[in-house]
């Protein structure tokens, strides 16, 4: 289908941003714009929500009451961009729909820190969470957006048999971008873009072929866990995470696809802009309570 009235407007509503291509582009001024703009959102109380220190990683933890279940949550911005600030609105409907404790990793973003530091913070705050009395005995489930959901698909490849499940909203997988949808899907970001990000990522041209930073790589796909995959249908990432869900198909994989259409990149944070971003929380909600109830 053609855009929602609602993707179009926001398209229209940040036409003016600068794109991260632009030589005048500031990450520090940017991450602190985004910081800003974040913290002064409206959010839901939460039972418990802390900060603490994961192995040496920043983090954050959300504990709803009577929580069945721990979710390890990469959030995303480009591996560059955003922070457990940031998605902190958000975090908090995701613990207050699953009822689920929620640990959000701050990881360290490049191009501060390259490739693998993200990925290694992440395994880290899992570590952590395994020695965490009241968490460590819960299943654990894997989740990301964009290049959270690659963070979260690298940090369950890495530890297999560890998640009782994956979700992966819209996920960067694909630093070649060399599937169609760079080319017919355009709307909010393009595929220079896209490079501009895995650049800032990677720390060497060789990084590019290591399955932990382009997972579809990886060799380990058939070792998942049930695994959703939610694509949006106006995303220039669109057909990476439907061929991811195809791909785990062959190998037996347990997985579930949804394409949400008429929607572009980043709907799910927004809940306050887009419709469809409660519905999918929901959704996400139904998927992980299904997977504890027959655990």
């Amino acid at each position: 289908m053609a855009l929602h009235p609602q993707a179009r407007r926001a398209i229209e509503f940040n036409a003016s941003a600068l794109s991260v291509t632009d030589p005048d582009f500031d990450i520090a001024a940017t991450r602190e714009q985004d910081r800003a703009a974040a913290l002064a959102q409206a959010r839901e109380d939460v039972a418990e929500v802390r900060d603490v220190d994961a192995n040496g990683v920043a983090a954050r933890l959300y504990v709803p009451e009577g929580h069945d279940g721990v979710i390890l949550h990469a959030h995303g911005g480009g591996f560059v961009l955003n922070d457990v600030d940031v998605h902190d609105a958000t975090v908090r409907r995701l613990a207050n729909r699953t009822g689920m404790a929620v640990l959000s990793v701050d990881y360290r973003r490049p191009p501060e820190h390259r490739f693998p530091a993200a990925p290694d913070d992440v395994g880290a705050a899992l570590a952590w969470l395994g020695e965490q009395s009241g968490l460590a005995d819960l299943p654990t489930f894997a989740h990301g957006d964009s290049a959270g959901g690659n963070l979260a698909l690298v940090t369950a490849l890495r530890h297999p048999g560890r998640f009782a499940g994956v979700v992966l909203i819209y996920p960067f997988l694909d630093p070649s971008a060399s599937f169609a949808s760079y080319r017919t899907e355009v709307a909010g970001f393009d595929a220079s873009e896209a490079a501009w990000y895995w650049q800032q990522y990677a720390a060497s041209p060789a990084d590019f072929e290591h399955p932990d930073l382009a997972p579809l790589r990886s060799d380990r796909l058939g070792t998942l866990p049930p695994t959703l995959v939610v694509t949006a249908e106006h995303d220039p990432l669109r057909d990476e995470g439907e061929h991811l869900v195809e791909v785990l198909a062959a190998a037996g994989v347990e997985v579930v696809g949804t394409r949400i259409l008429g929607q572009l990149h980043g709907f799910w944070r927004h809940a306050d802009v887009f419709d469809a971003a409660e519905p999918l929380m929901r959704q996400v909600a139904g998927w992980l309570r299904m997977v504890v109830e027959r655990t």
